[in-house]
């Protein structure tokens, strides 16, 4: 694998930039002065995925450790923290062997340099496949929880979890090790995007009725206080704002990547779109900074999990 340039990554499928993949080869003149690149240190890329690796093991040892939290929606929430805990080691374990290489400091052919990407790059698009799959699968946990509250309990069980967890995380690994094969297949990348859209569909769906159902129960107790505008006002204003940022983040940390992907089969060699190619470093952080963010919205709003939590801090002191 040559290493001509200075702040190219491992991450071939994904890498505009990639002396491999020469339909997206750009030249500087192509791009233009007027190109936006951000350039994203290596440092920021270790720092965040360092964070983001001791955070979700916290959740993860956690609910290992509460029997109370052994319940189908926190092993789905375990299995996020454990999907965006890959995700930050492999974005650390990738910048480290570059840096190593770079540096000269490893000695090794080229053979396995290959080898070593290809398991990199499996373990990159598993993870964030399995993290899009967890987070849907939350969200409809939730949403039955709320619509079947009575029947939650026979409908989502323990071996019923078991097996859509089993089910997600061999879906995912045979997915990624299929698109590292044939990334260069346009089927793929769109097989990817249209994965991506259904799952933000599926949440926005979902949380949308959740929403409007809570609104209704928030109707129905004011009315029996005679509150009504004014809970009525509080909880529009707190539900849309909760909704909000939910589903904000989502699109704006995973959506960036998966517009990149759609401009690599829409203009792949458009001076415009080559500009949003260098700019995949950034992408990636994005996602590096949602694996931070998905536990304080899914796991550390739990009260008994973030007692948990205290103890297992205070246990390591």
């Amino acid at each position: 694998m040559p290493m001509q340039e200075p702040q190219r990554r491992l991450l071939g499928p994904f890498n505009s930039t990639r002396t491999g993949v020469p339909h997206l080869e750009l030249s500087a003149n192509q791009t233009g002065p007027w190109c936006l690149h951000v350039s994203i240190p290596d440092g920021l890329f270790l720092s965040l995925g360092l964070v983001s690796l001791v955070e979700n093991v916290l959740v993860v040892i956690s609910i290992a450790k509460n029997q109370n939290l052994h319940s189908p929606m926190y092993y789905f929430i375990c299995c996020l923290a454990l999907s965006d805990l890959l995700v930050s080691v492999s974005i650390v374990l990738e910048t480290t062997l570059i840096l190593v290489l770079e540096a000269g400091a490893l000695a090794t052919r080229v053979t396995v340099v290959q080898q070593l990407d290809n398991v990199i790059d499996v373990l990159i698009c598993g993870s964030m496949v399995s993290s899009l799959c967890f987070l849907g699968a939350i969200a409809v946990d939730r949403y039955i929880s709320i619509f079947y509250a009575l029947r939650y309990h026979s409908i989502v069980t323990l071996p019923r979890a078991r097996w859509a967890i089993v089910a997600i995380w061999v879906a995912s690994i045979s997915s990624s090790t299929l698109f590292v094969a044939y990334y260069n297949h346009t089927a793929v990348l769109l097989c990817l995007v249209t994965f991506f859209l259904a799952t933000l569909a599926l949440m926005v769906v979902l949380y949308v009725h959740m929403l409007a159902r809570a609104h209704q129960h928030a109707q129905a107790i004011a009315q029996l206080h005679k509150r009504q505008h004014l809970v009525h006002q509080g909880f529009r204003l707190k539900g849309a704002a909760t909704l909000t940022i939910l589903l904000g983040i989502f699109f704006l940390c995973w959506g960036p990547f998966f517009l990149y992907l759609t401009l690599i089969v829409l203009c792949p060699k458009h001076p415009t779109c080559g500009c949003f190619f260098k700019n995949l470093n950034l992408f990636l952080t994005l996602i590096i900074f949602n694996s931070i963010v998905d536990p304080l919205i899914y796991a550390f709003r739990s009260q008994e999990l973030r007692m948990t939590l205290k103890e297992v801090l205070l246990c390591s002191w």
